[in-house]
């Protein structure tokens, strides 16, 4: 459920198209469904502006075709994510209007058009070829909450002549993720570039003493330039949802 179907109910039971019970029967699983193993949050978009999410990984495949069913029953679109390719395919066979989408390992369940909502672009960096799965992660999580993205990927501090060379696609965004591993300097570098917004995620790429992230994790929380914000390891979800958020207000 979210506001416009709410409100194109609530006009039908206005203008005495719906009835009053037929209004109840559509919103009997408001603002939750209860399905015994999970409560999928009918209600989400209503009061955040975003529908829930299916975190894919640990959930078996008839669970997560049982909870998308039920998001898109209630005229939702359904993102999964943390799919691997074998799972995106099972879940196809059973939810035939399911798209994979392998680089960001997410499916989507398309129910309705996505509206446009935002003011700007989103731009989406990467400092190298690795960091990409997450960043589009971020990319289709934005896109699909209604944002024009662009994405300008392999741009780390080893060639720093890449990322300058982007600048006025840089400058142009109204809010920039910027997805690193290794030592993690790209955001610190980006945020001392431009006057917008920086989302900064730090992921699991490197070697040892990377520690699966955690380096490029201290690095982001402990940079000098201004305006520089830092989401979790791996967490282009989270940091698309985040700069959404700052894109559409």
């Amino acid at each position: 459920m979210n506001r416009h179907l709410l409100e194109a109910l609530l006009g039908q039971v206005q203008r005495g198209e719906t009835a009053v019970e037929d209004a109840l029967a559509a919103l009997r699983d408001f603002p939750f469904g209860d399905l015994g193993f999970a409560k999928p949050d009918l209600h989400r978009e209503l009061r955040t502006g975003h529908p829930e999410v299916v975190f894919g990984e640990g959930k078996s495949v008839e669970q997560i075709v049982a909870i998308a069913e039920r998001l898109a029953a209630h005229g939702q679109n359904v993102m999964i994510t943390r799919l691997d390719a074998e799972r995106g395919q099972r879940l196809a066979a059973h939810l035939p209007r399911l798209t994979y989408h392998a680089e960001a390992r997410l499916a989507v369940l398309s129910v309705t058009p996505v509206m446009a909502r935002g003011e700007g672009t989103i731009l989406v960096a990467t400092a190298g070829t690795a960091d990409q799965p997450v960043a589009e992660e971020a990319a289709w999580t934005a896109t699909l909450a209604g944002n024009v993205v662009d994405r300008v990927y392999d741009v780390g501090v080893a060639g720093l002549h890449r990322l300058l060379d982007a600048g006025p696609r840089l400058r142009a965004a109204r809010v920039a993720i910027v997805v690193a591993g290794m030592e993690g300097a790209l955001p610190s570098v980006v945020g001392g570039l431009v006057s917008i917004p920086v989302i900064a995620v730090p992921t699991s790429v490197g070697y040892g003493a990377s520690f699966g992230g955690l380096a490029a994790l201290l690095a982001m929380l402990n940079s000098c330039a201004a305006g520089v914000t830092v989401v979790n390891i791996d967490n282009g979800f989270g940091a698309g949802i985040a700069a959404s958020r700052i894109n559409q207000r």
